[in-house]
């Protein structure tokens, strides 16, 4: 084993930003499995490289989650290539429509996909999200929808979820499973865990009987006064440092 694999110290290949920046992914992976967010070795988190506009870190295809580390994050550009070694491919189903948004959308820093329960049983529900819960409505008037045209293998597939997203951060792909399109990665994250905790309450509030109805002024006062959709106010980051303190006590060894 290299000295760089015992210690955290920063390989020498890796930028100060991009060292950071995989530290921080592999992090948010390791988050995302002790959320149980992860789905085997499928699903993907990607993050564009501080500097380099058309690069983008994405997870190894093949490793779980708890497996993903700084220094095994794969490096890509938006055609799909590989930039620099690594032991691992990665999934084309992520690639596809990842960089479609990283090559599109200037602020999409942070692209997130997941196929929770609770996010994917909306997203098969033909109102698709209820807007009658604390947490949905603050996505008020911020939800797009993308039609179902099966596994996300086809280039021309990423351009239409870019069109279909219409310039929002949250996107839900009919029959699939929700994107976050973040300006980083803590805003991303904190739209994912809004996302995730209304589609639990809706499921679980649906199945007793018939919702409340929140009026619409009051959702649009929830959406406005969240402070979620803007980065000047922190979009989460506290949120994710409790979080990041959890994981470097439970295993550091995303660090390196």
């Amino acid at each position: 084993m290299k000295k760089q694999d015992l210690y955290f110290d920063r390989p020498l290949k890796y930028s100060a930003e991009e060292w950071k920046a995989r530290q921080d992914l592999a992090c948010m992976y390791r988050i995302f499995d002790h959320l149980n967010w992860d789905e085997s070795i499928y699903n993907h988190i990607s993050l564009r490289v501080p500097g380099e506009p058309d690069h983008f870190l994405i997870n190894p295809f093949g490793l779980h989650y708890s497996e993903v580390r700084a220094s095994n994050l794969v490096k890509i550009d938006i055609d799909g290539n590989i930039i620099g070694d690594s032991d691992w491919p990665i999934n084309p189903a992520g690639f596809t429509f990842h960089s479609a948004i990283h090559k599109q959308v200037p602020d999409g820093h942070c692209i997130m996909h997941v196929h929770t329960t609770p996010t994917l049983a909306v997203c098969c529900l033909e109102e698709g999200l209820s807007f009658t819960n604390f947490y949905s409505a603050q996505l008020y008037n911020q939800i797009a929808y993308h039609d179902f045209e099966g596994i996300t293998v086809r280039m021309d597939e990423g351009e239409r979820i870019v069109a279909s997203s219409e310039g929002k951060k949250v996107l839900l792909l009919k029959n699939h499973g929700p994107v976050i399109i973040g300006a980083d990665l803590p805003q991303a994250f904190s739209l994912m865990w809004l996302l995730n905790r209304a589609c639990e309450v809706q499921l679980a509030s649906q199945s007793m009987g018939k919702t409340l109805d929140i009026p619409d002024e009051v959702l649009q006062r929830c959406a406005r006064d969240t402070p979620l959709f803007n980065p000047k106010y922190g979009s989460g980051r506290d949120a994710v440092a409790a979080l990041e303190r959890l994981i470097e006590k439970k295993d550091p060894s995303y660090k390196y």
